[in-house]
């Protein structure tokens, strides 16, 4: 499960101070859970995971833009791997959407 926290953080705060941030919301990185924090420049993201052996922080800057970030407002948003992959590629992770698959009309 992939949590994007909409409101920009302090990103001064490590590993640790995003982990208790996200724990207070109610996503708690060390139950298998991503976190995606923003910076309050749009080119900057911060990750923090729970790998099984420790807790990670993944770091990335944009050089040269931005990421598409969705509206600044309170509370945190769902998002899927392809998503999360758009996203740190700098593409508008917007437009991608998972396939509709149809439900089987019977069994043979």
């Amino acid at each position: 499960m992939i949590y994007v926290a909409t409101r920009s953080v302090d990103f001064r705060k490590g590993a640790d101070g995003l982990a208790l941030l996200a724990k207070d919301a109610g996503h708690d990185p060390m139950k298998g859970v991503a976190v995606v924090f923003r910076a309050k420049r749009a080119d900057r993201v911060k990750i923090v995971v729970w790998d099984g052996s420790g807790l990670v922080l993944y770091w990335k800057r944009l050089e040269g833009s931005a990421f598409k970030w969705p509206p600044v407002v309170d509370g945190v948003m769902r998002m899927n791997a392809a998503q999360l992959s758009a996203l740190l590629a700098g593409m508008d992770w917007t437009r991608m959407h998972a396939p509709r698959i149809p439900q089987p009309k019977a069994l043979a």
